[in-house]
């Protein structure tokens, strides 16, 4: 039994409207949970025996926007980062909350059962010399160095065992001029299940729909939607039924595109496989401790 966290940044459960990209019956993987049309507030909380929908809080009793650097680390260990440091912080975890993910987070955790962990994105080179140079890491990279867990690389992506942040391998192409070749949405799900075989819990995360939402770009969140909504729904057919598939967010974002800023909405958490673990989550604090009890099983 192995499980599969997709992490997709700015993602919140908002009001069905013309604001709001994830309102869509286009979006079949997310109707998959919710049961209705995408992903609004008008779509009920759902568990079924192996199908789990529910609205977390990613507020953690602190006043103002949540972001992505406290929003993360109480993600990624059970901590409540902002009720730590008293504020919401990001994009980049703030300086005391570091050690939470260098020494007490999920993949330390994951570890610590004797369970292998594995971060599927990859980065490019200029990602590694950057944030080198700043000793500035993401929340994910951050938590995936310090418990030992390598970065994937352009190598790995070569090789069709890595996934890069927007899916399909095209802003490396374009924007990079990397000679990697472009994917479907599909092809990276194969990537994804295929990972499973060797480790016991693969992250995989997905930002652009943050950017989308602070670009109040309704057509870049349509494109970018289509991508996730395919890549989503080709791991859930290749899912195999004794692994679990789980996805959240930090915080809300392109479900109101009126807005340029991060909202106070609940995000949404969607299980499939083994959802009790998950049957009384209420904050995104919830949801590393529900994975180790998966795990632990």
């Amino acid at each position: 039994m192995s499980v599969v966290f997709i992490f997709v940044d700015g993602v919140g459960v908002g009001d069905k409207g013309s604001q709001n990209p994830l309102s869509s019956d286009k979006w079949s993987a997310f109707s998959h949970f919710t049961g209705c049309d995408g992903l609004h507030s008008g779509c009920k909380e759902r568990v079924t025996e192996n199908t789990l929908y529910k609205m977390l809080d990613a507020n953690l009793g602190v006043e103002g926007l949540p972001q992505s650097g406290t929003g993360q680390v109480s993600l990624f260990s059970g901590e409540n980062a902002s009720k730590l440091i008293g504020k919401h912080f990001g994009p980049y975890p703030y300086s005391t909350t570091k050690p939470i993910l260098e020494n007490q987070s999920l993949f330390h955790k994951v570890i610590e059962l004797g369970k292998k962990p594995h971060f599927l994105n990859a980065y490019p080179d200029i990602f590694f010399r950057k944030s080198s140079k700043k000793n500035r890491w993401t929340s994910t990279t951050l938590m995936a160095r310090s418990a030992g867990v390598r970065l994937n690389t352009i190598d790995d992506i070569l090789n069709g065992t890595a996934v890069t942040a927007e899916i399909t391998q095209y802003a490396w192409r374009e924007m990079l001029g990397l000679d990697v070749p472009l994917i479907t949405p599909e092809e990276a799900s194969e990537r994804v299940t295929d990972s499973l075989n060797a480790h016991d819990l693969v992250l995989y995360e997905y930002y652009l729909t943050d950017k989308a939402g602070h670009e109040m770009d309704f057509e870049k969140a349509e494109k970018i939607l289509t991508d996730l909504n395919r890549f989503l729904s080709g791991i859930l057919k290749q899912l195999d039924h004794t692994d679990t598939f789980l996805l959240t967010s930090d915080h809300g974002n392109l479900e109101d595109l009126s807005v340029r800023t991060h909202t106070r909405n609940p995000v949404p958490l969607f299980v499939k496989g083994d959802v009790e673990p998950f049957r009384e989550s209420k904050r995104i604090t919830d949801v590393a401790p529900a994975i180790i009890r998966l795990l632990e099983n």
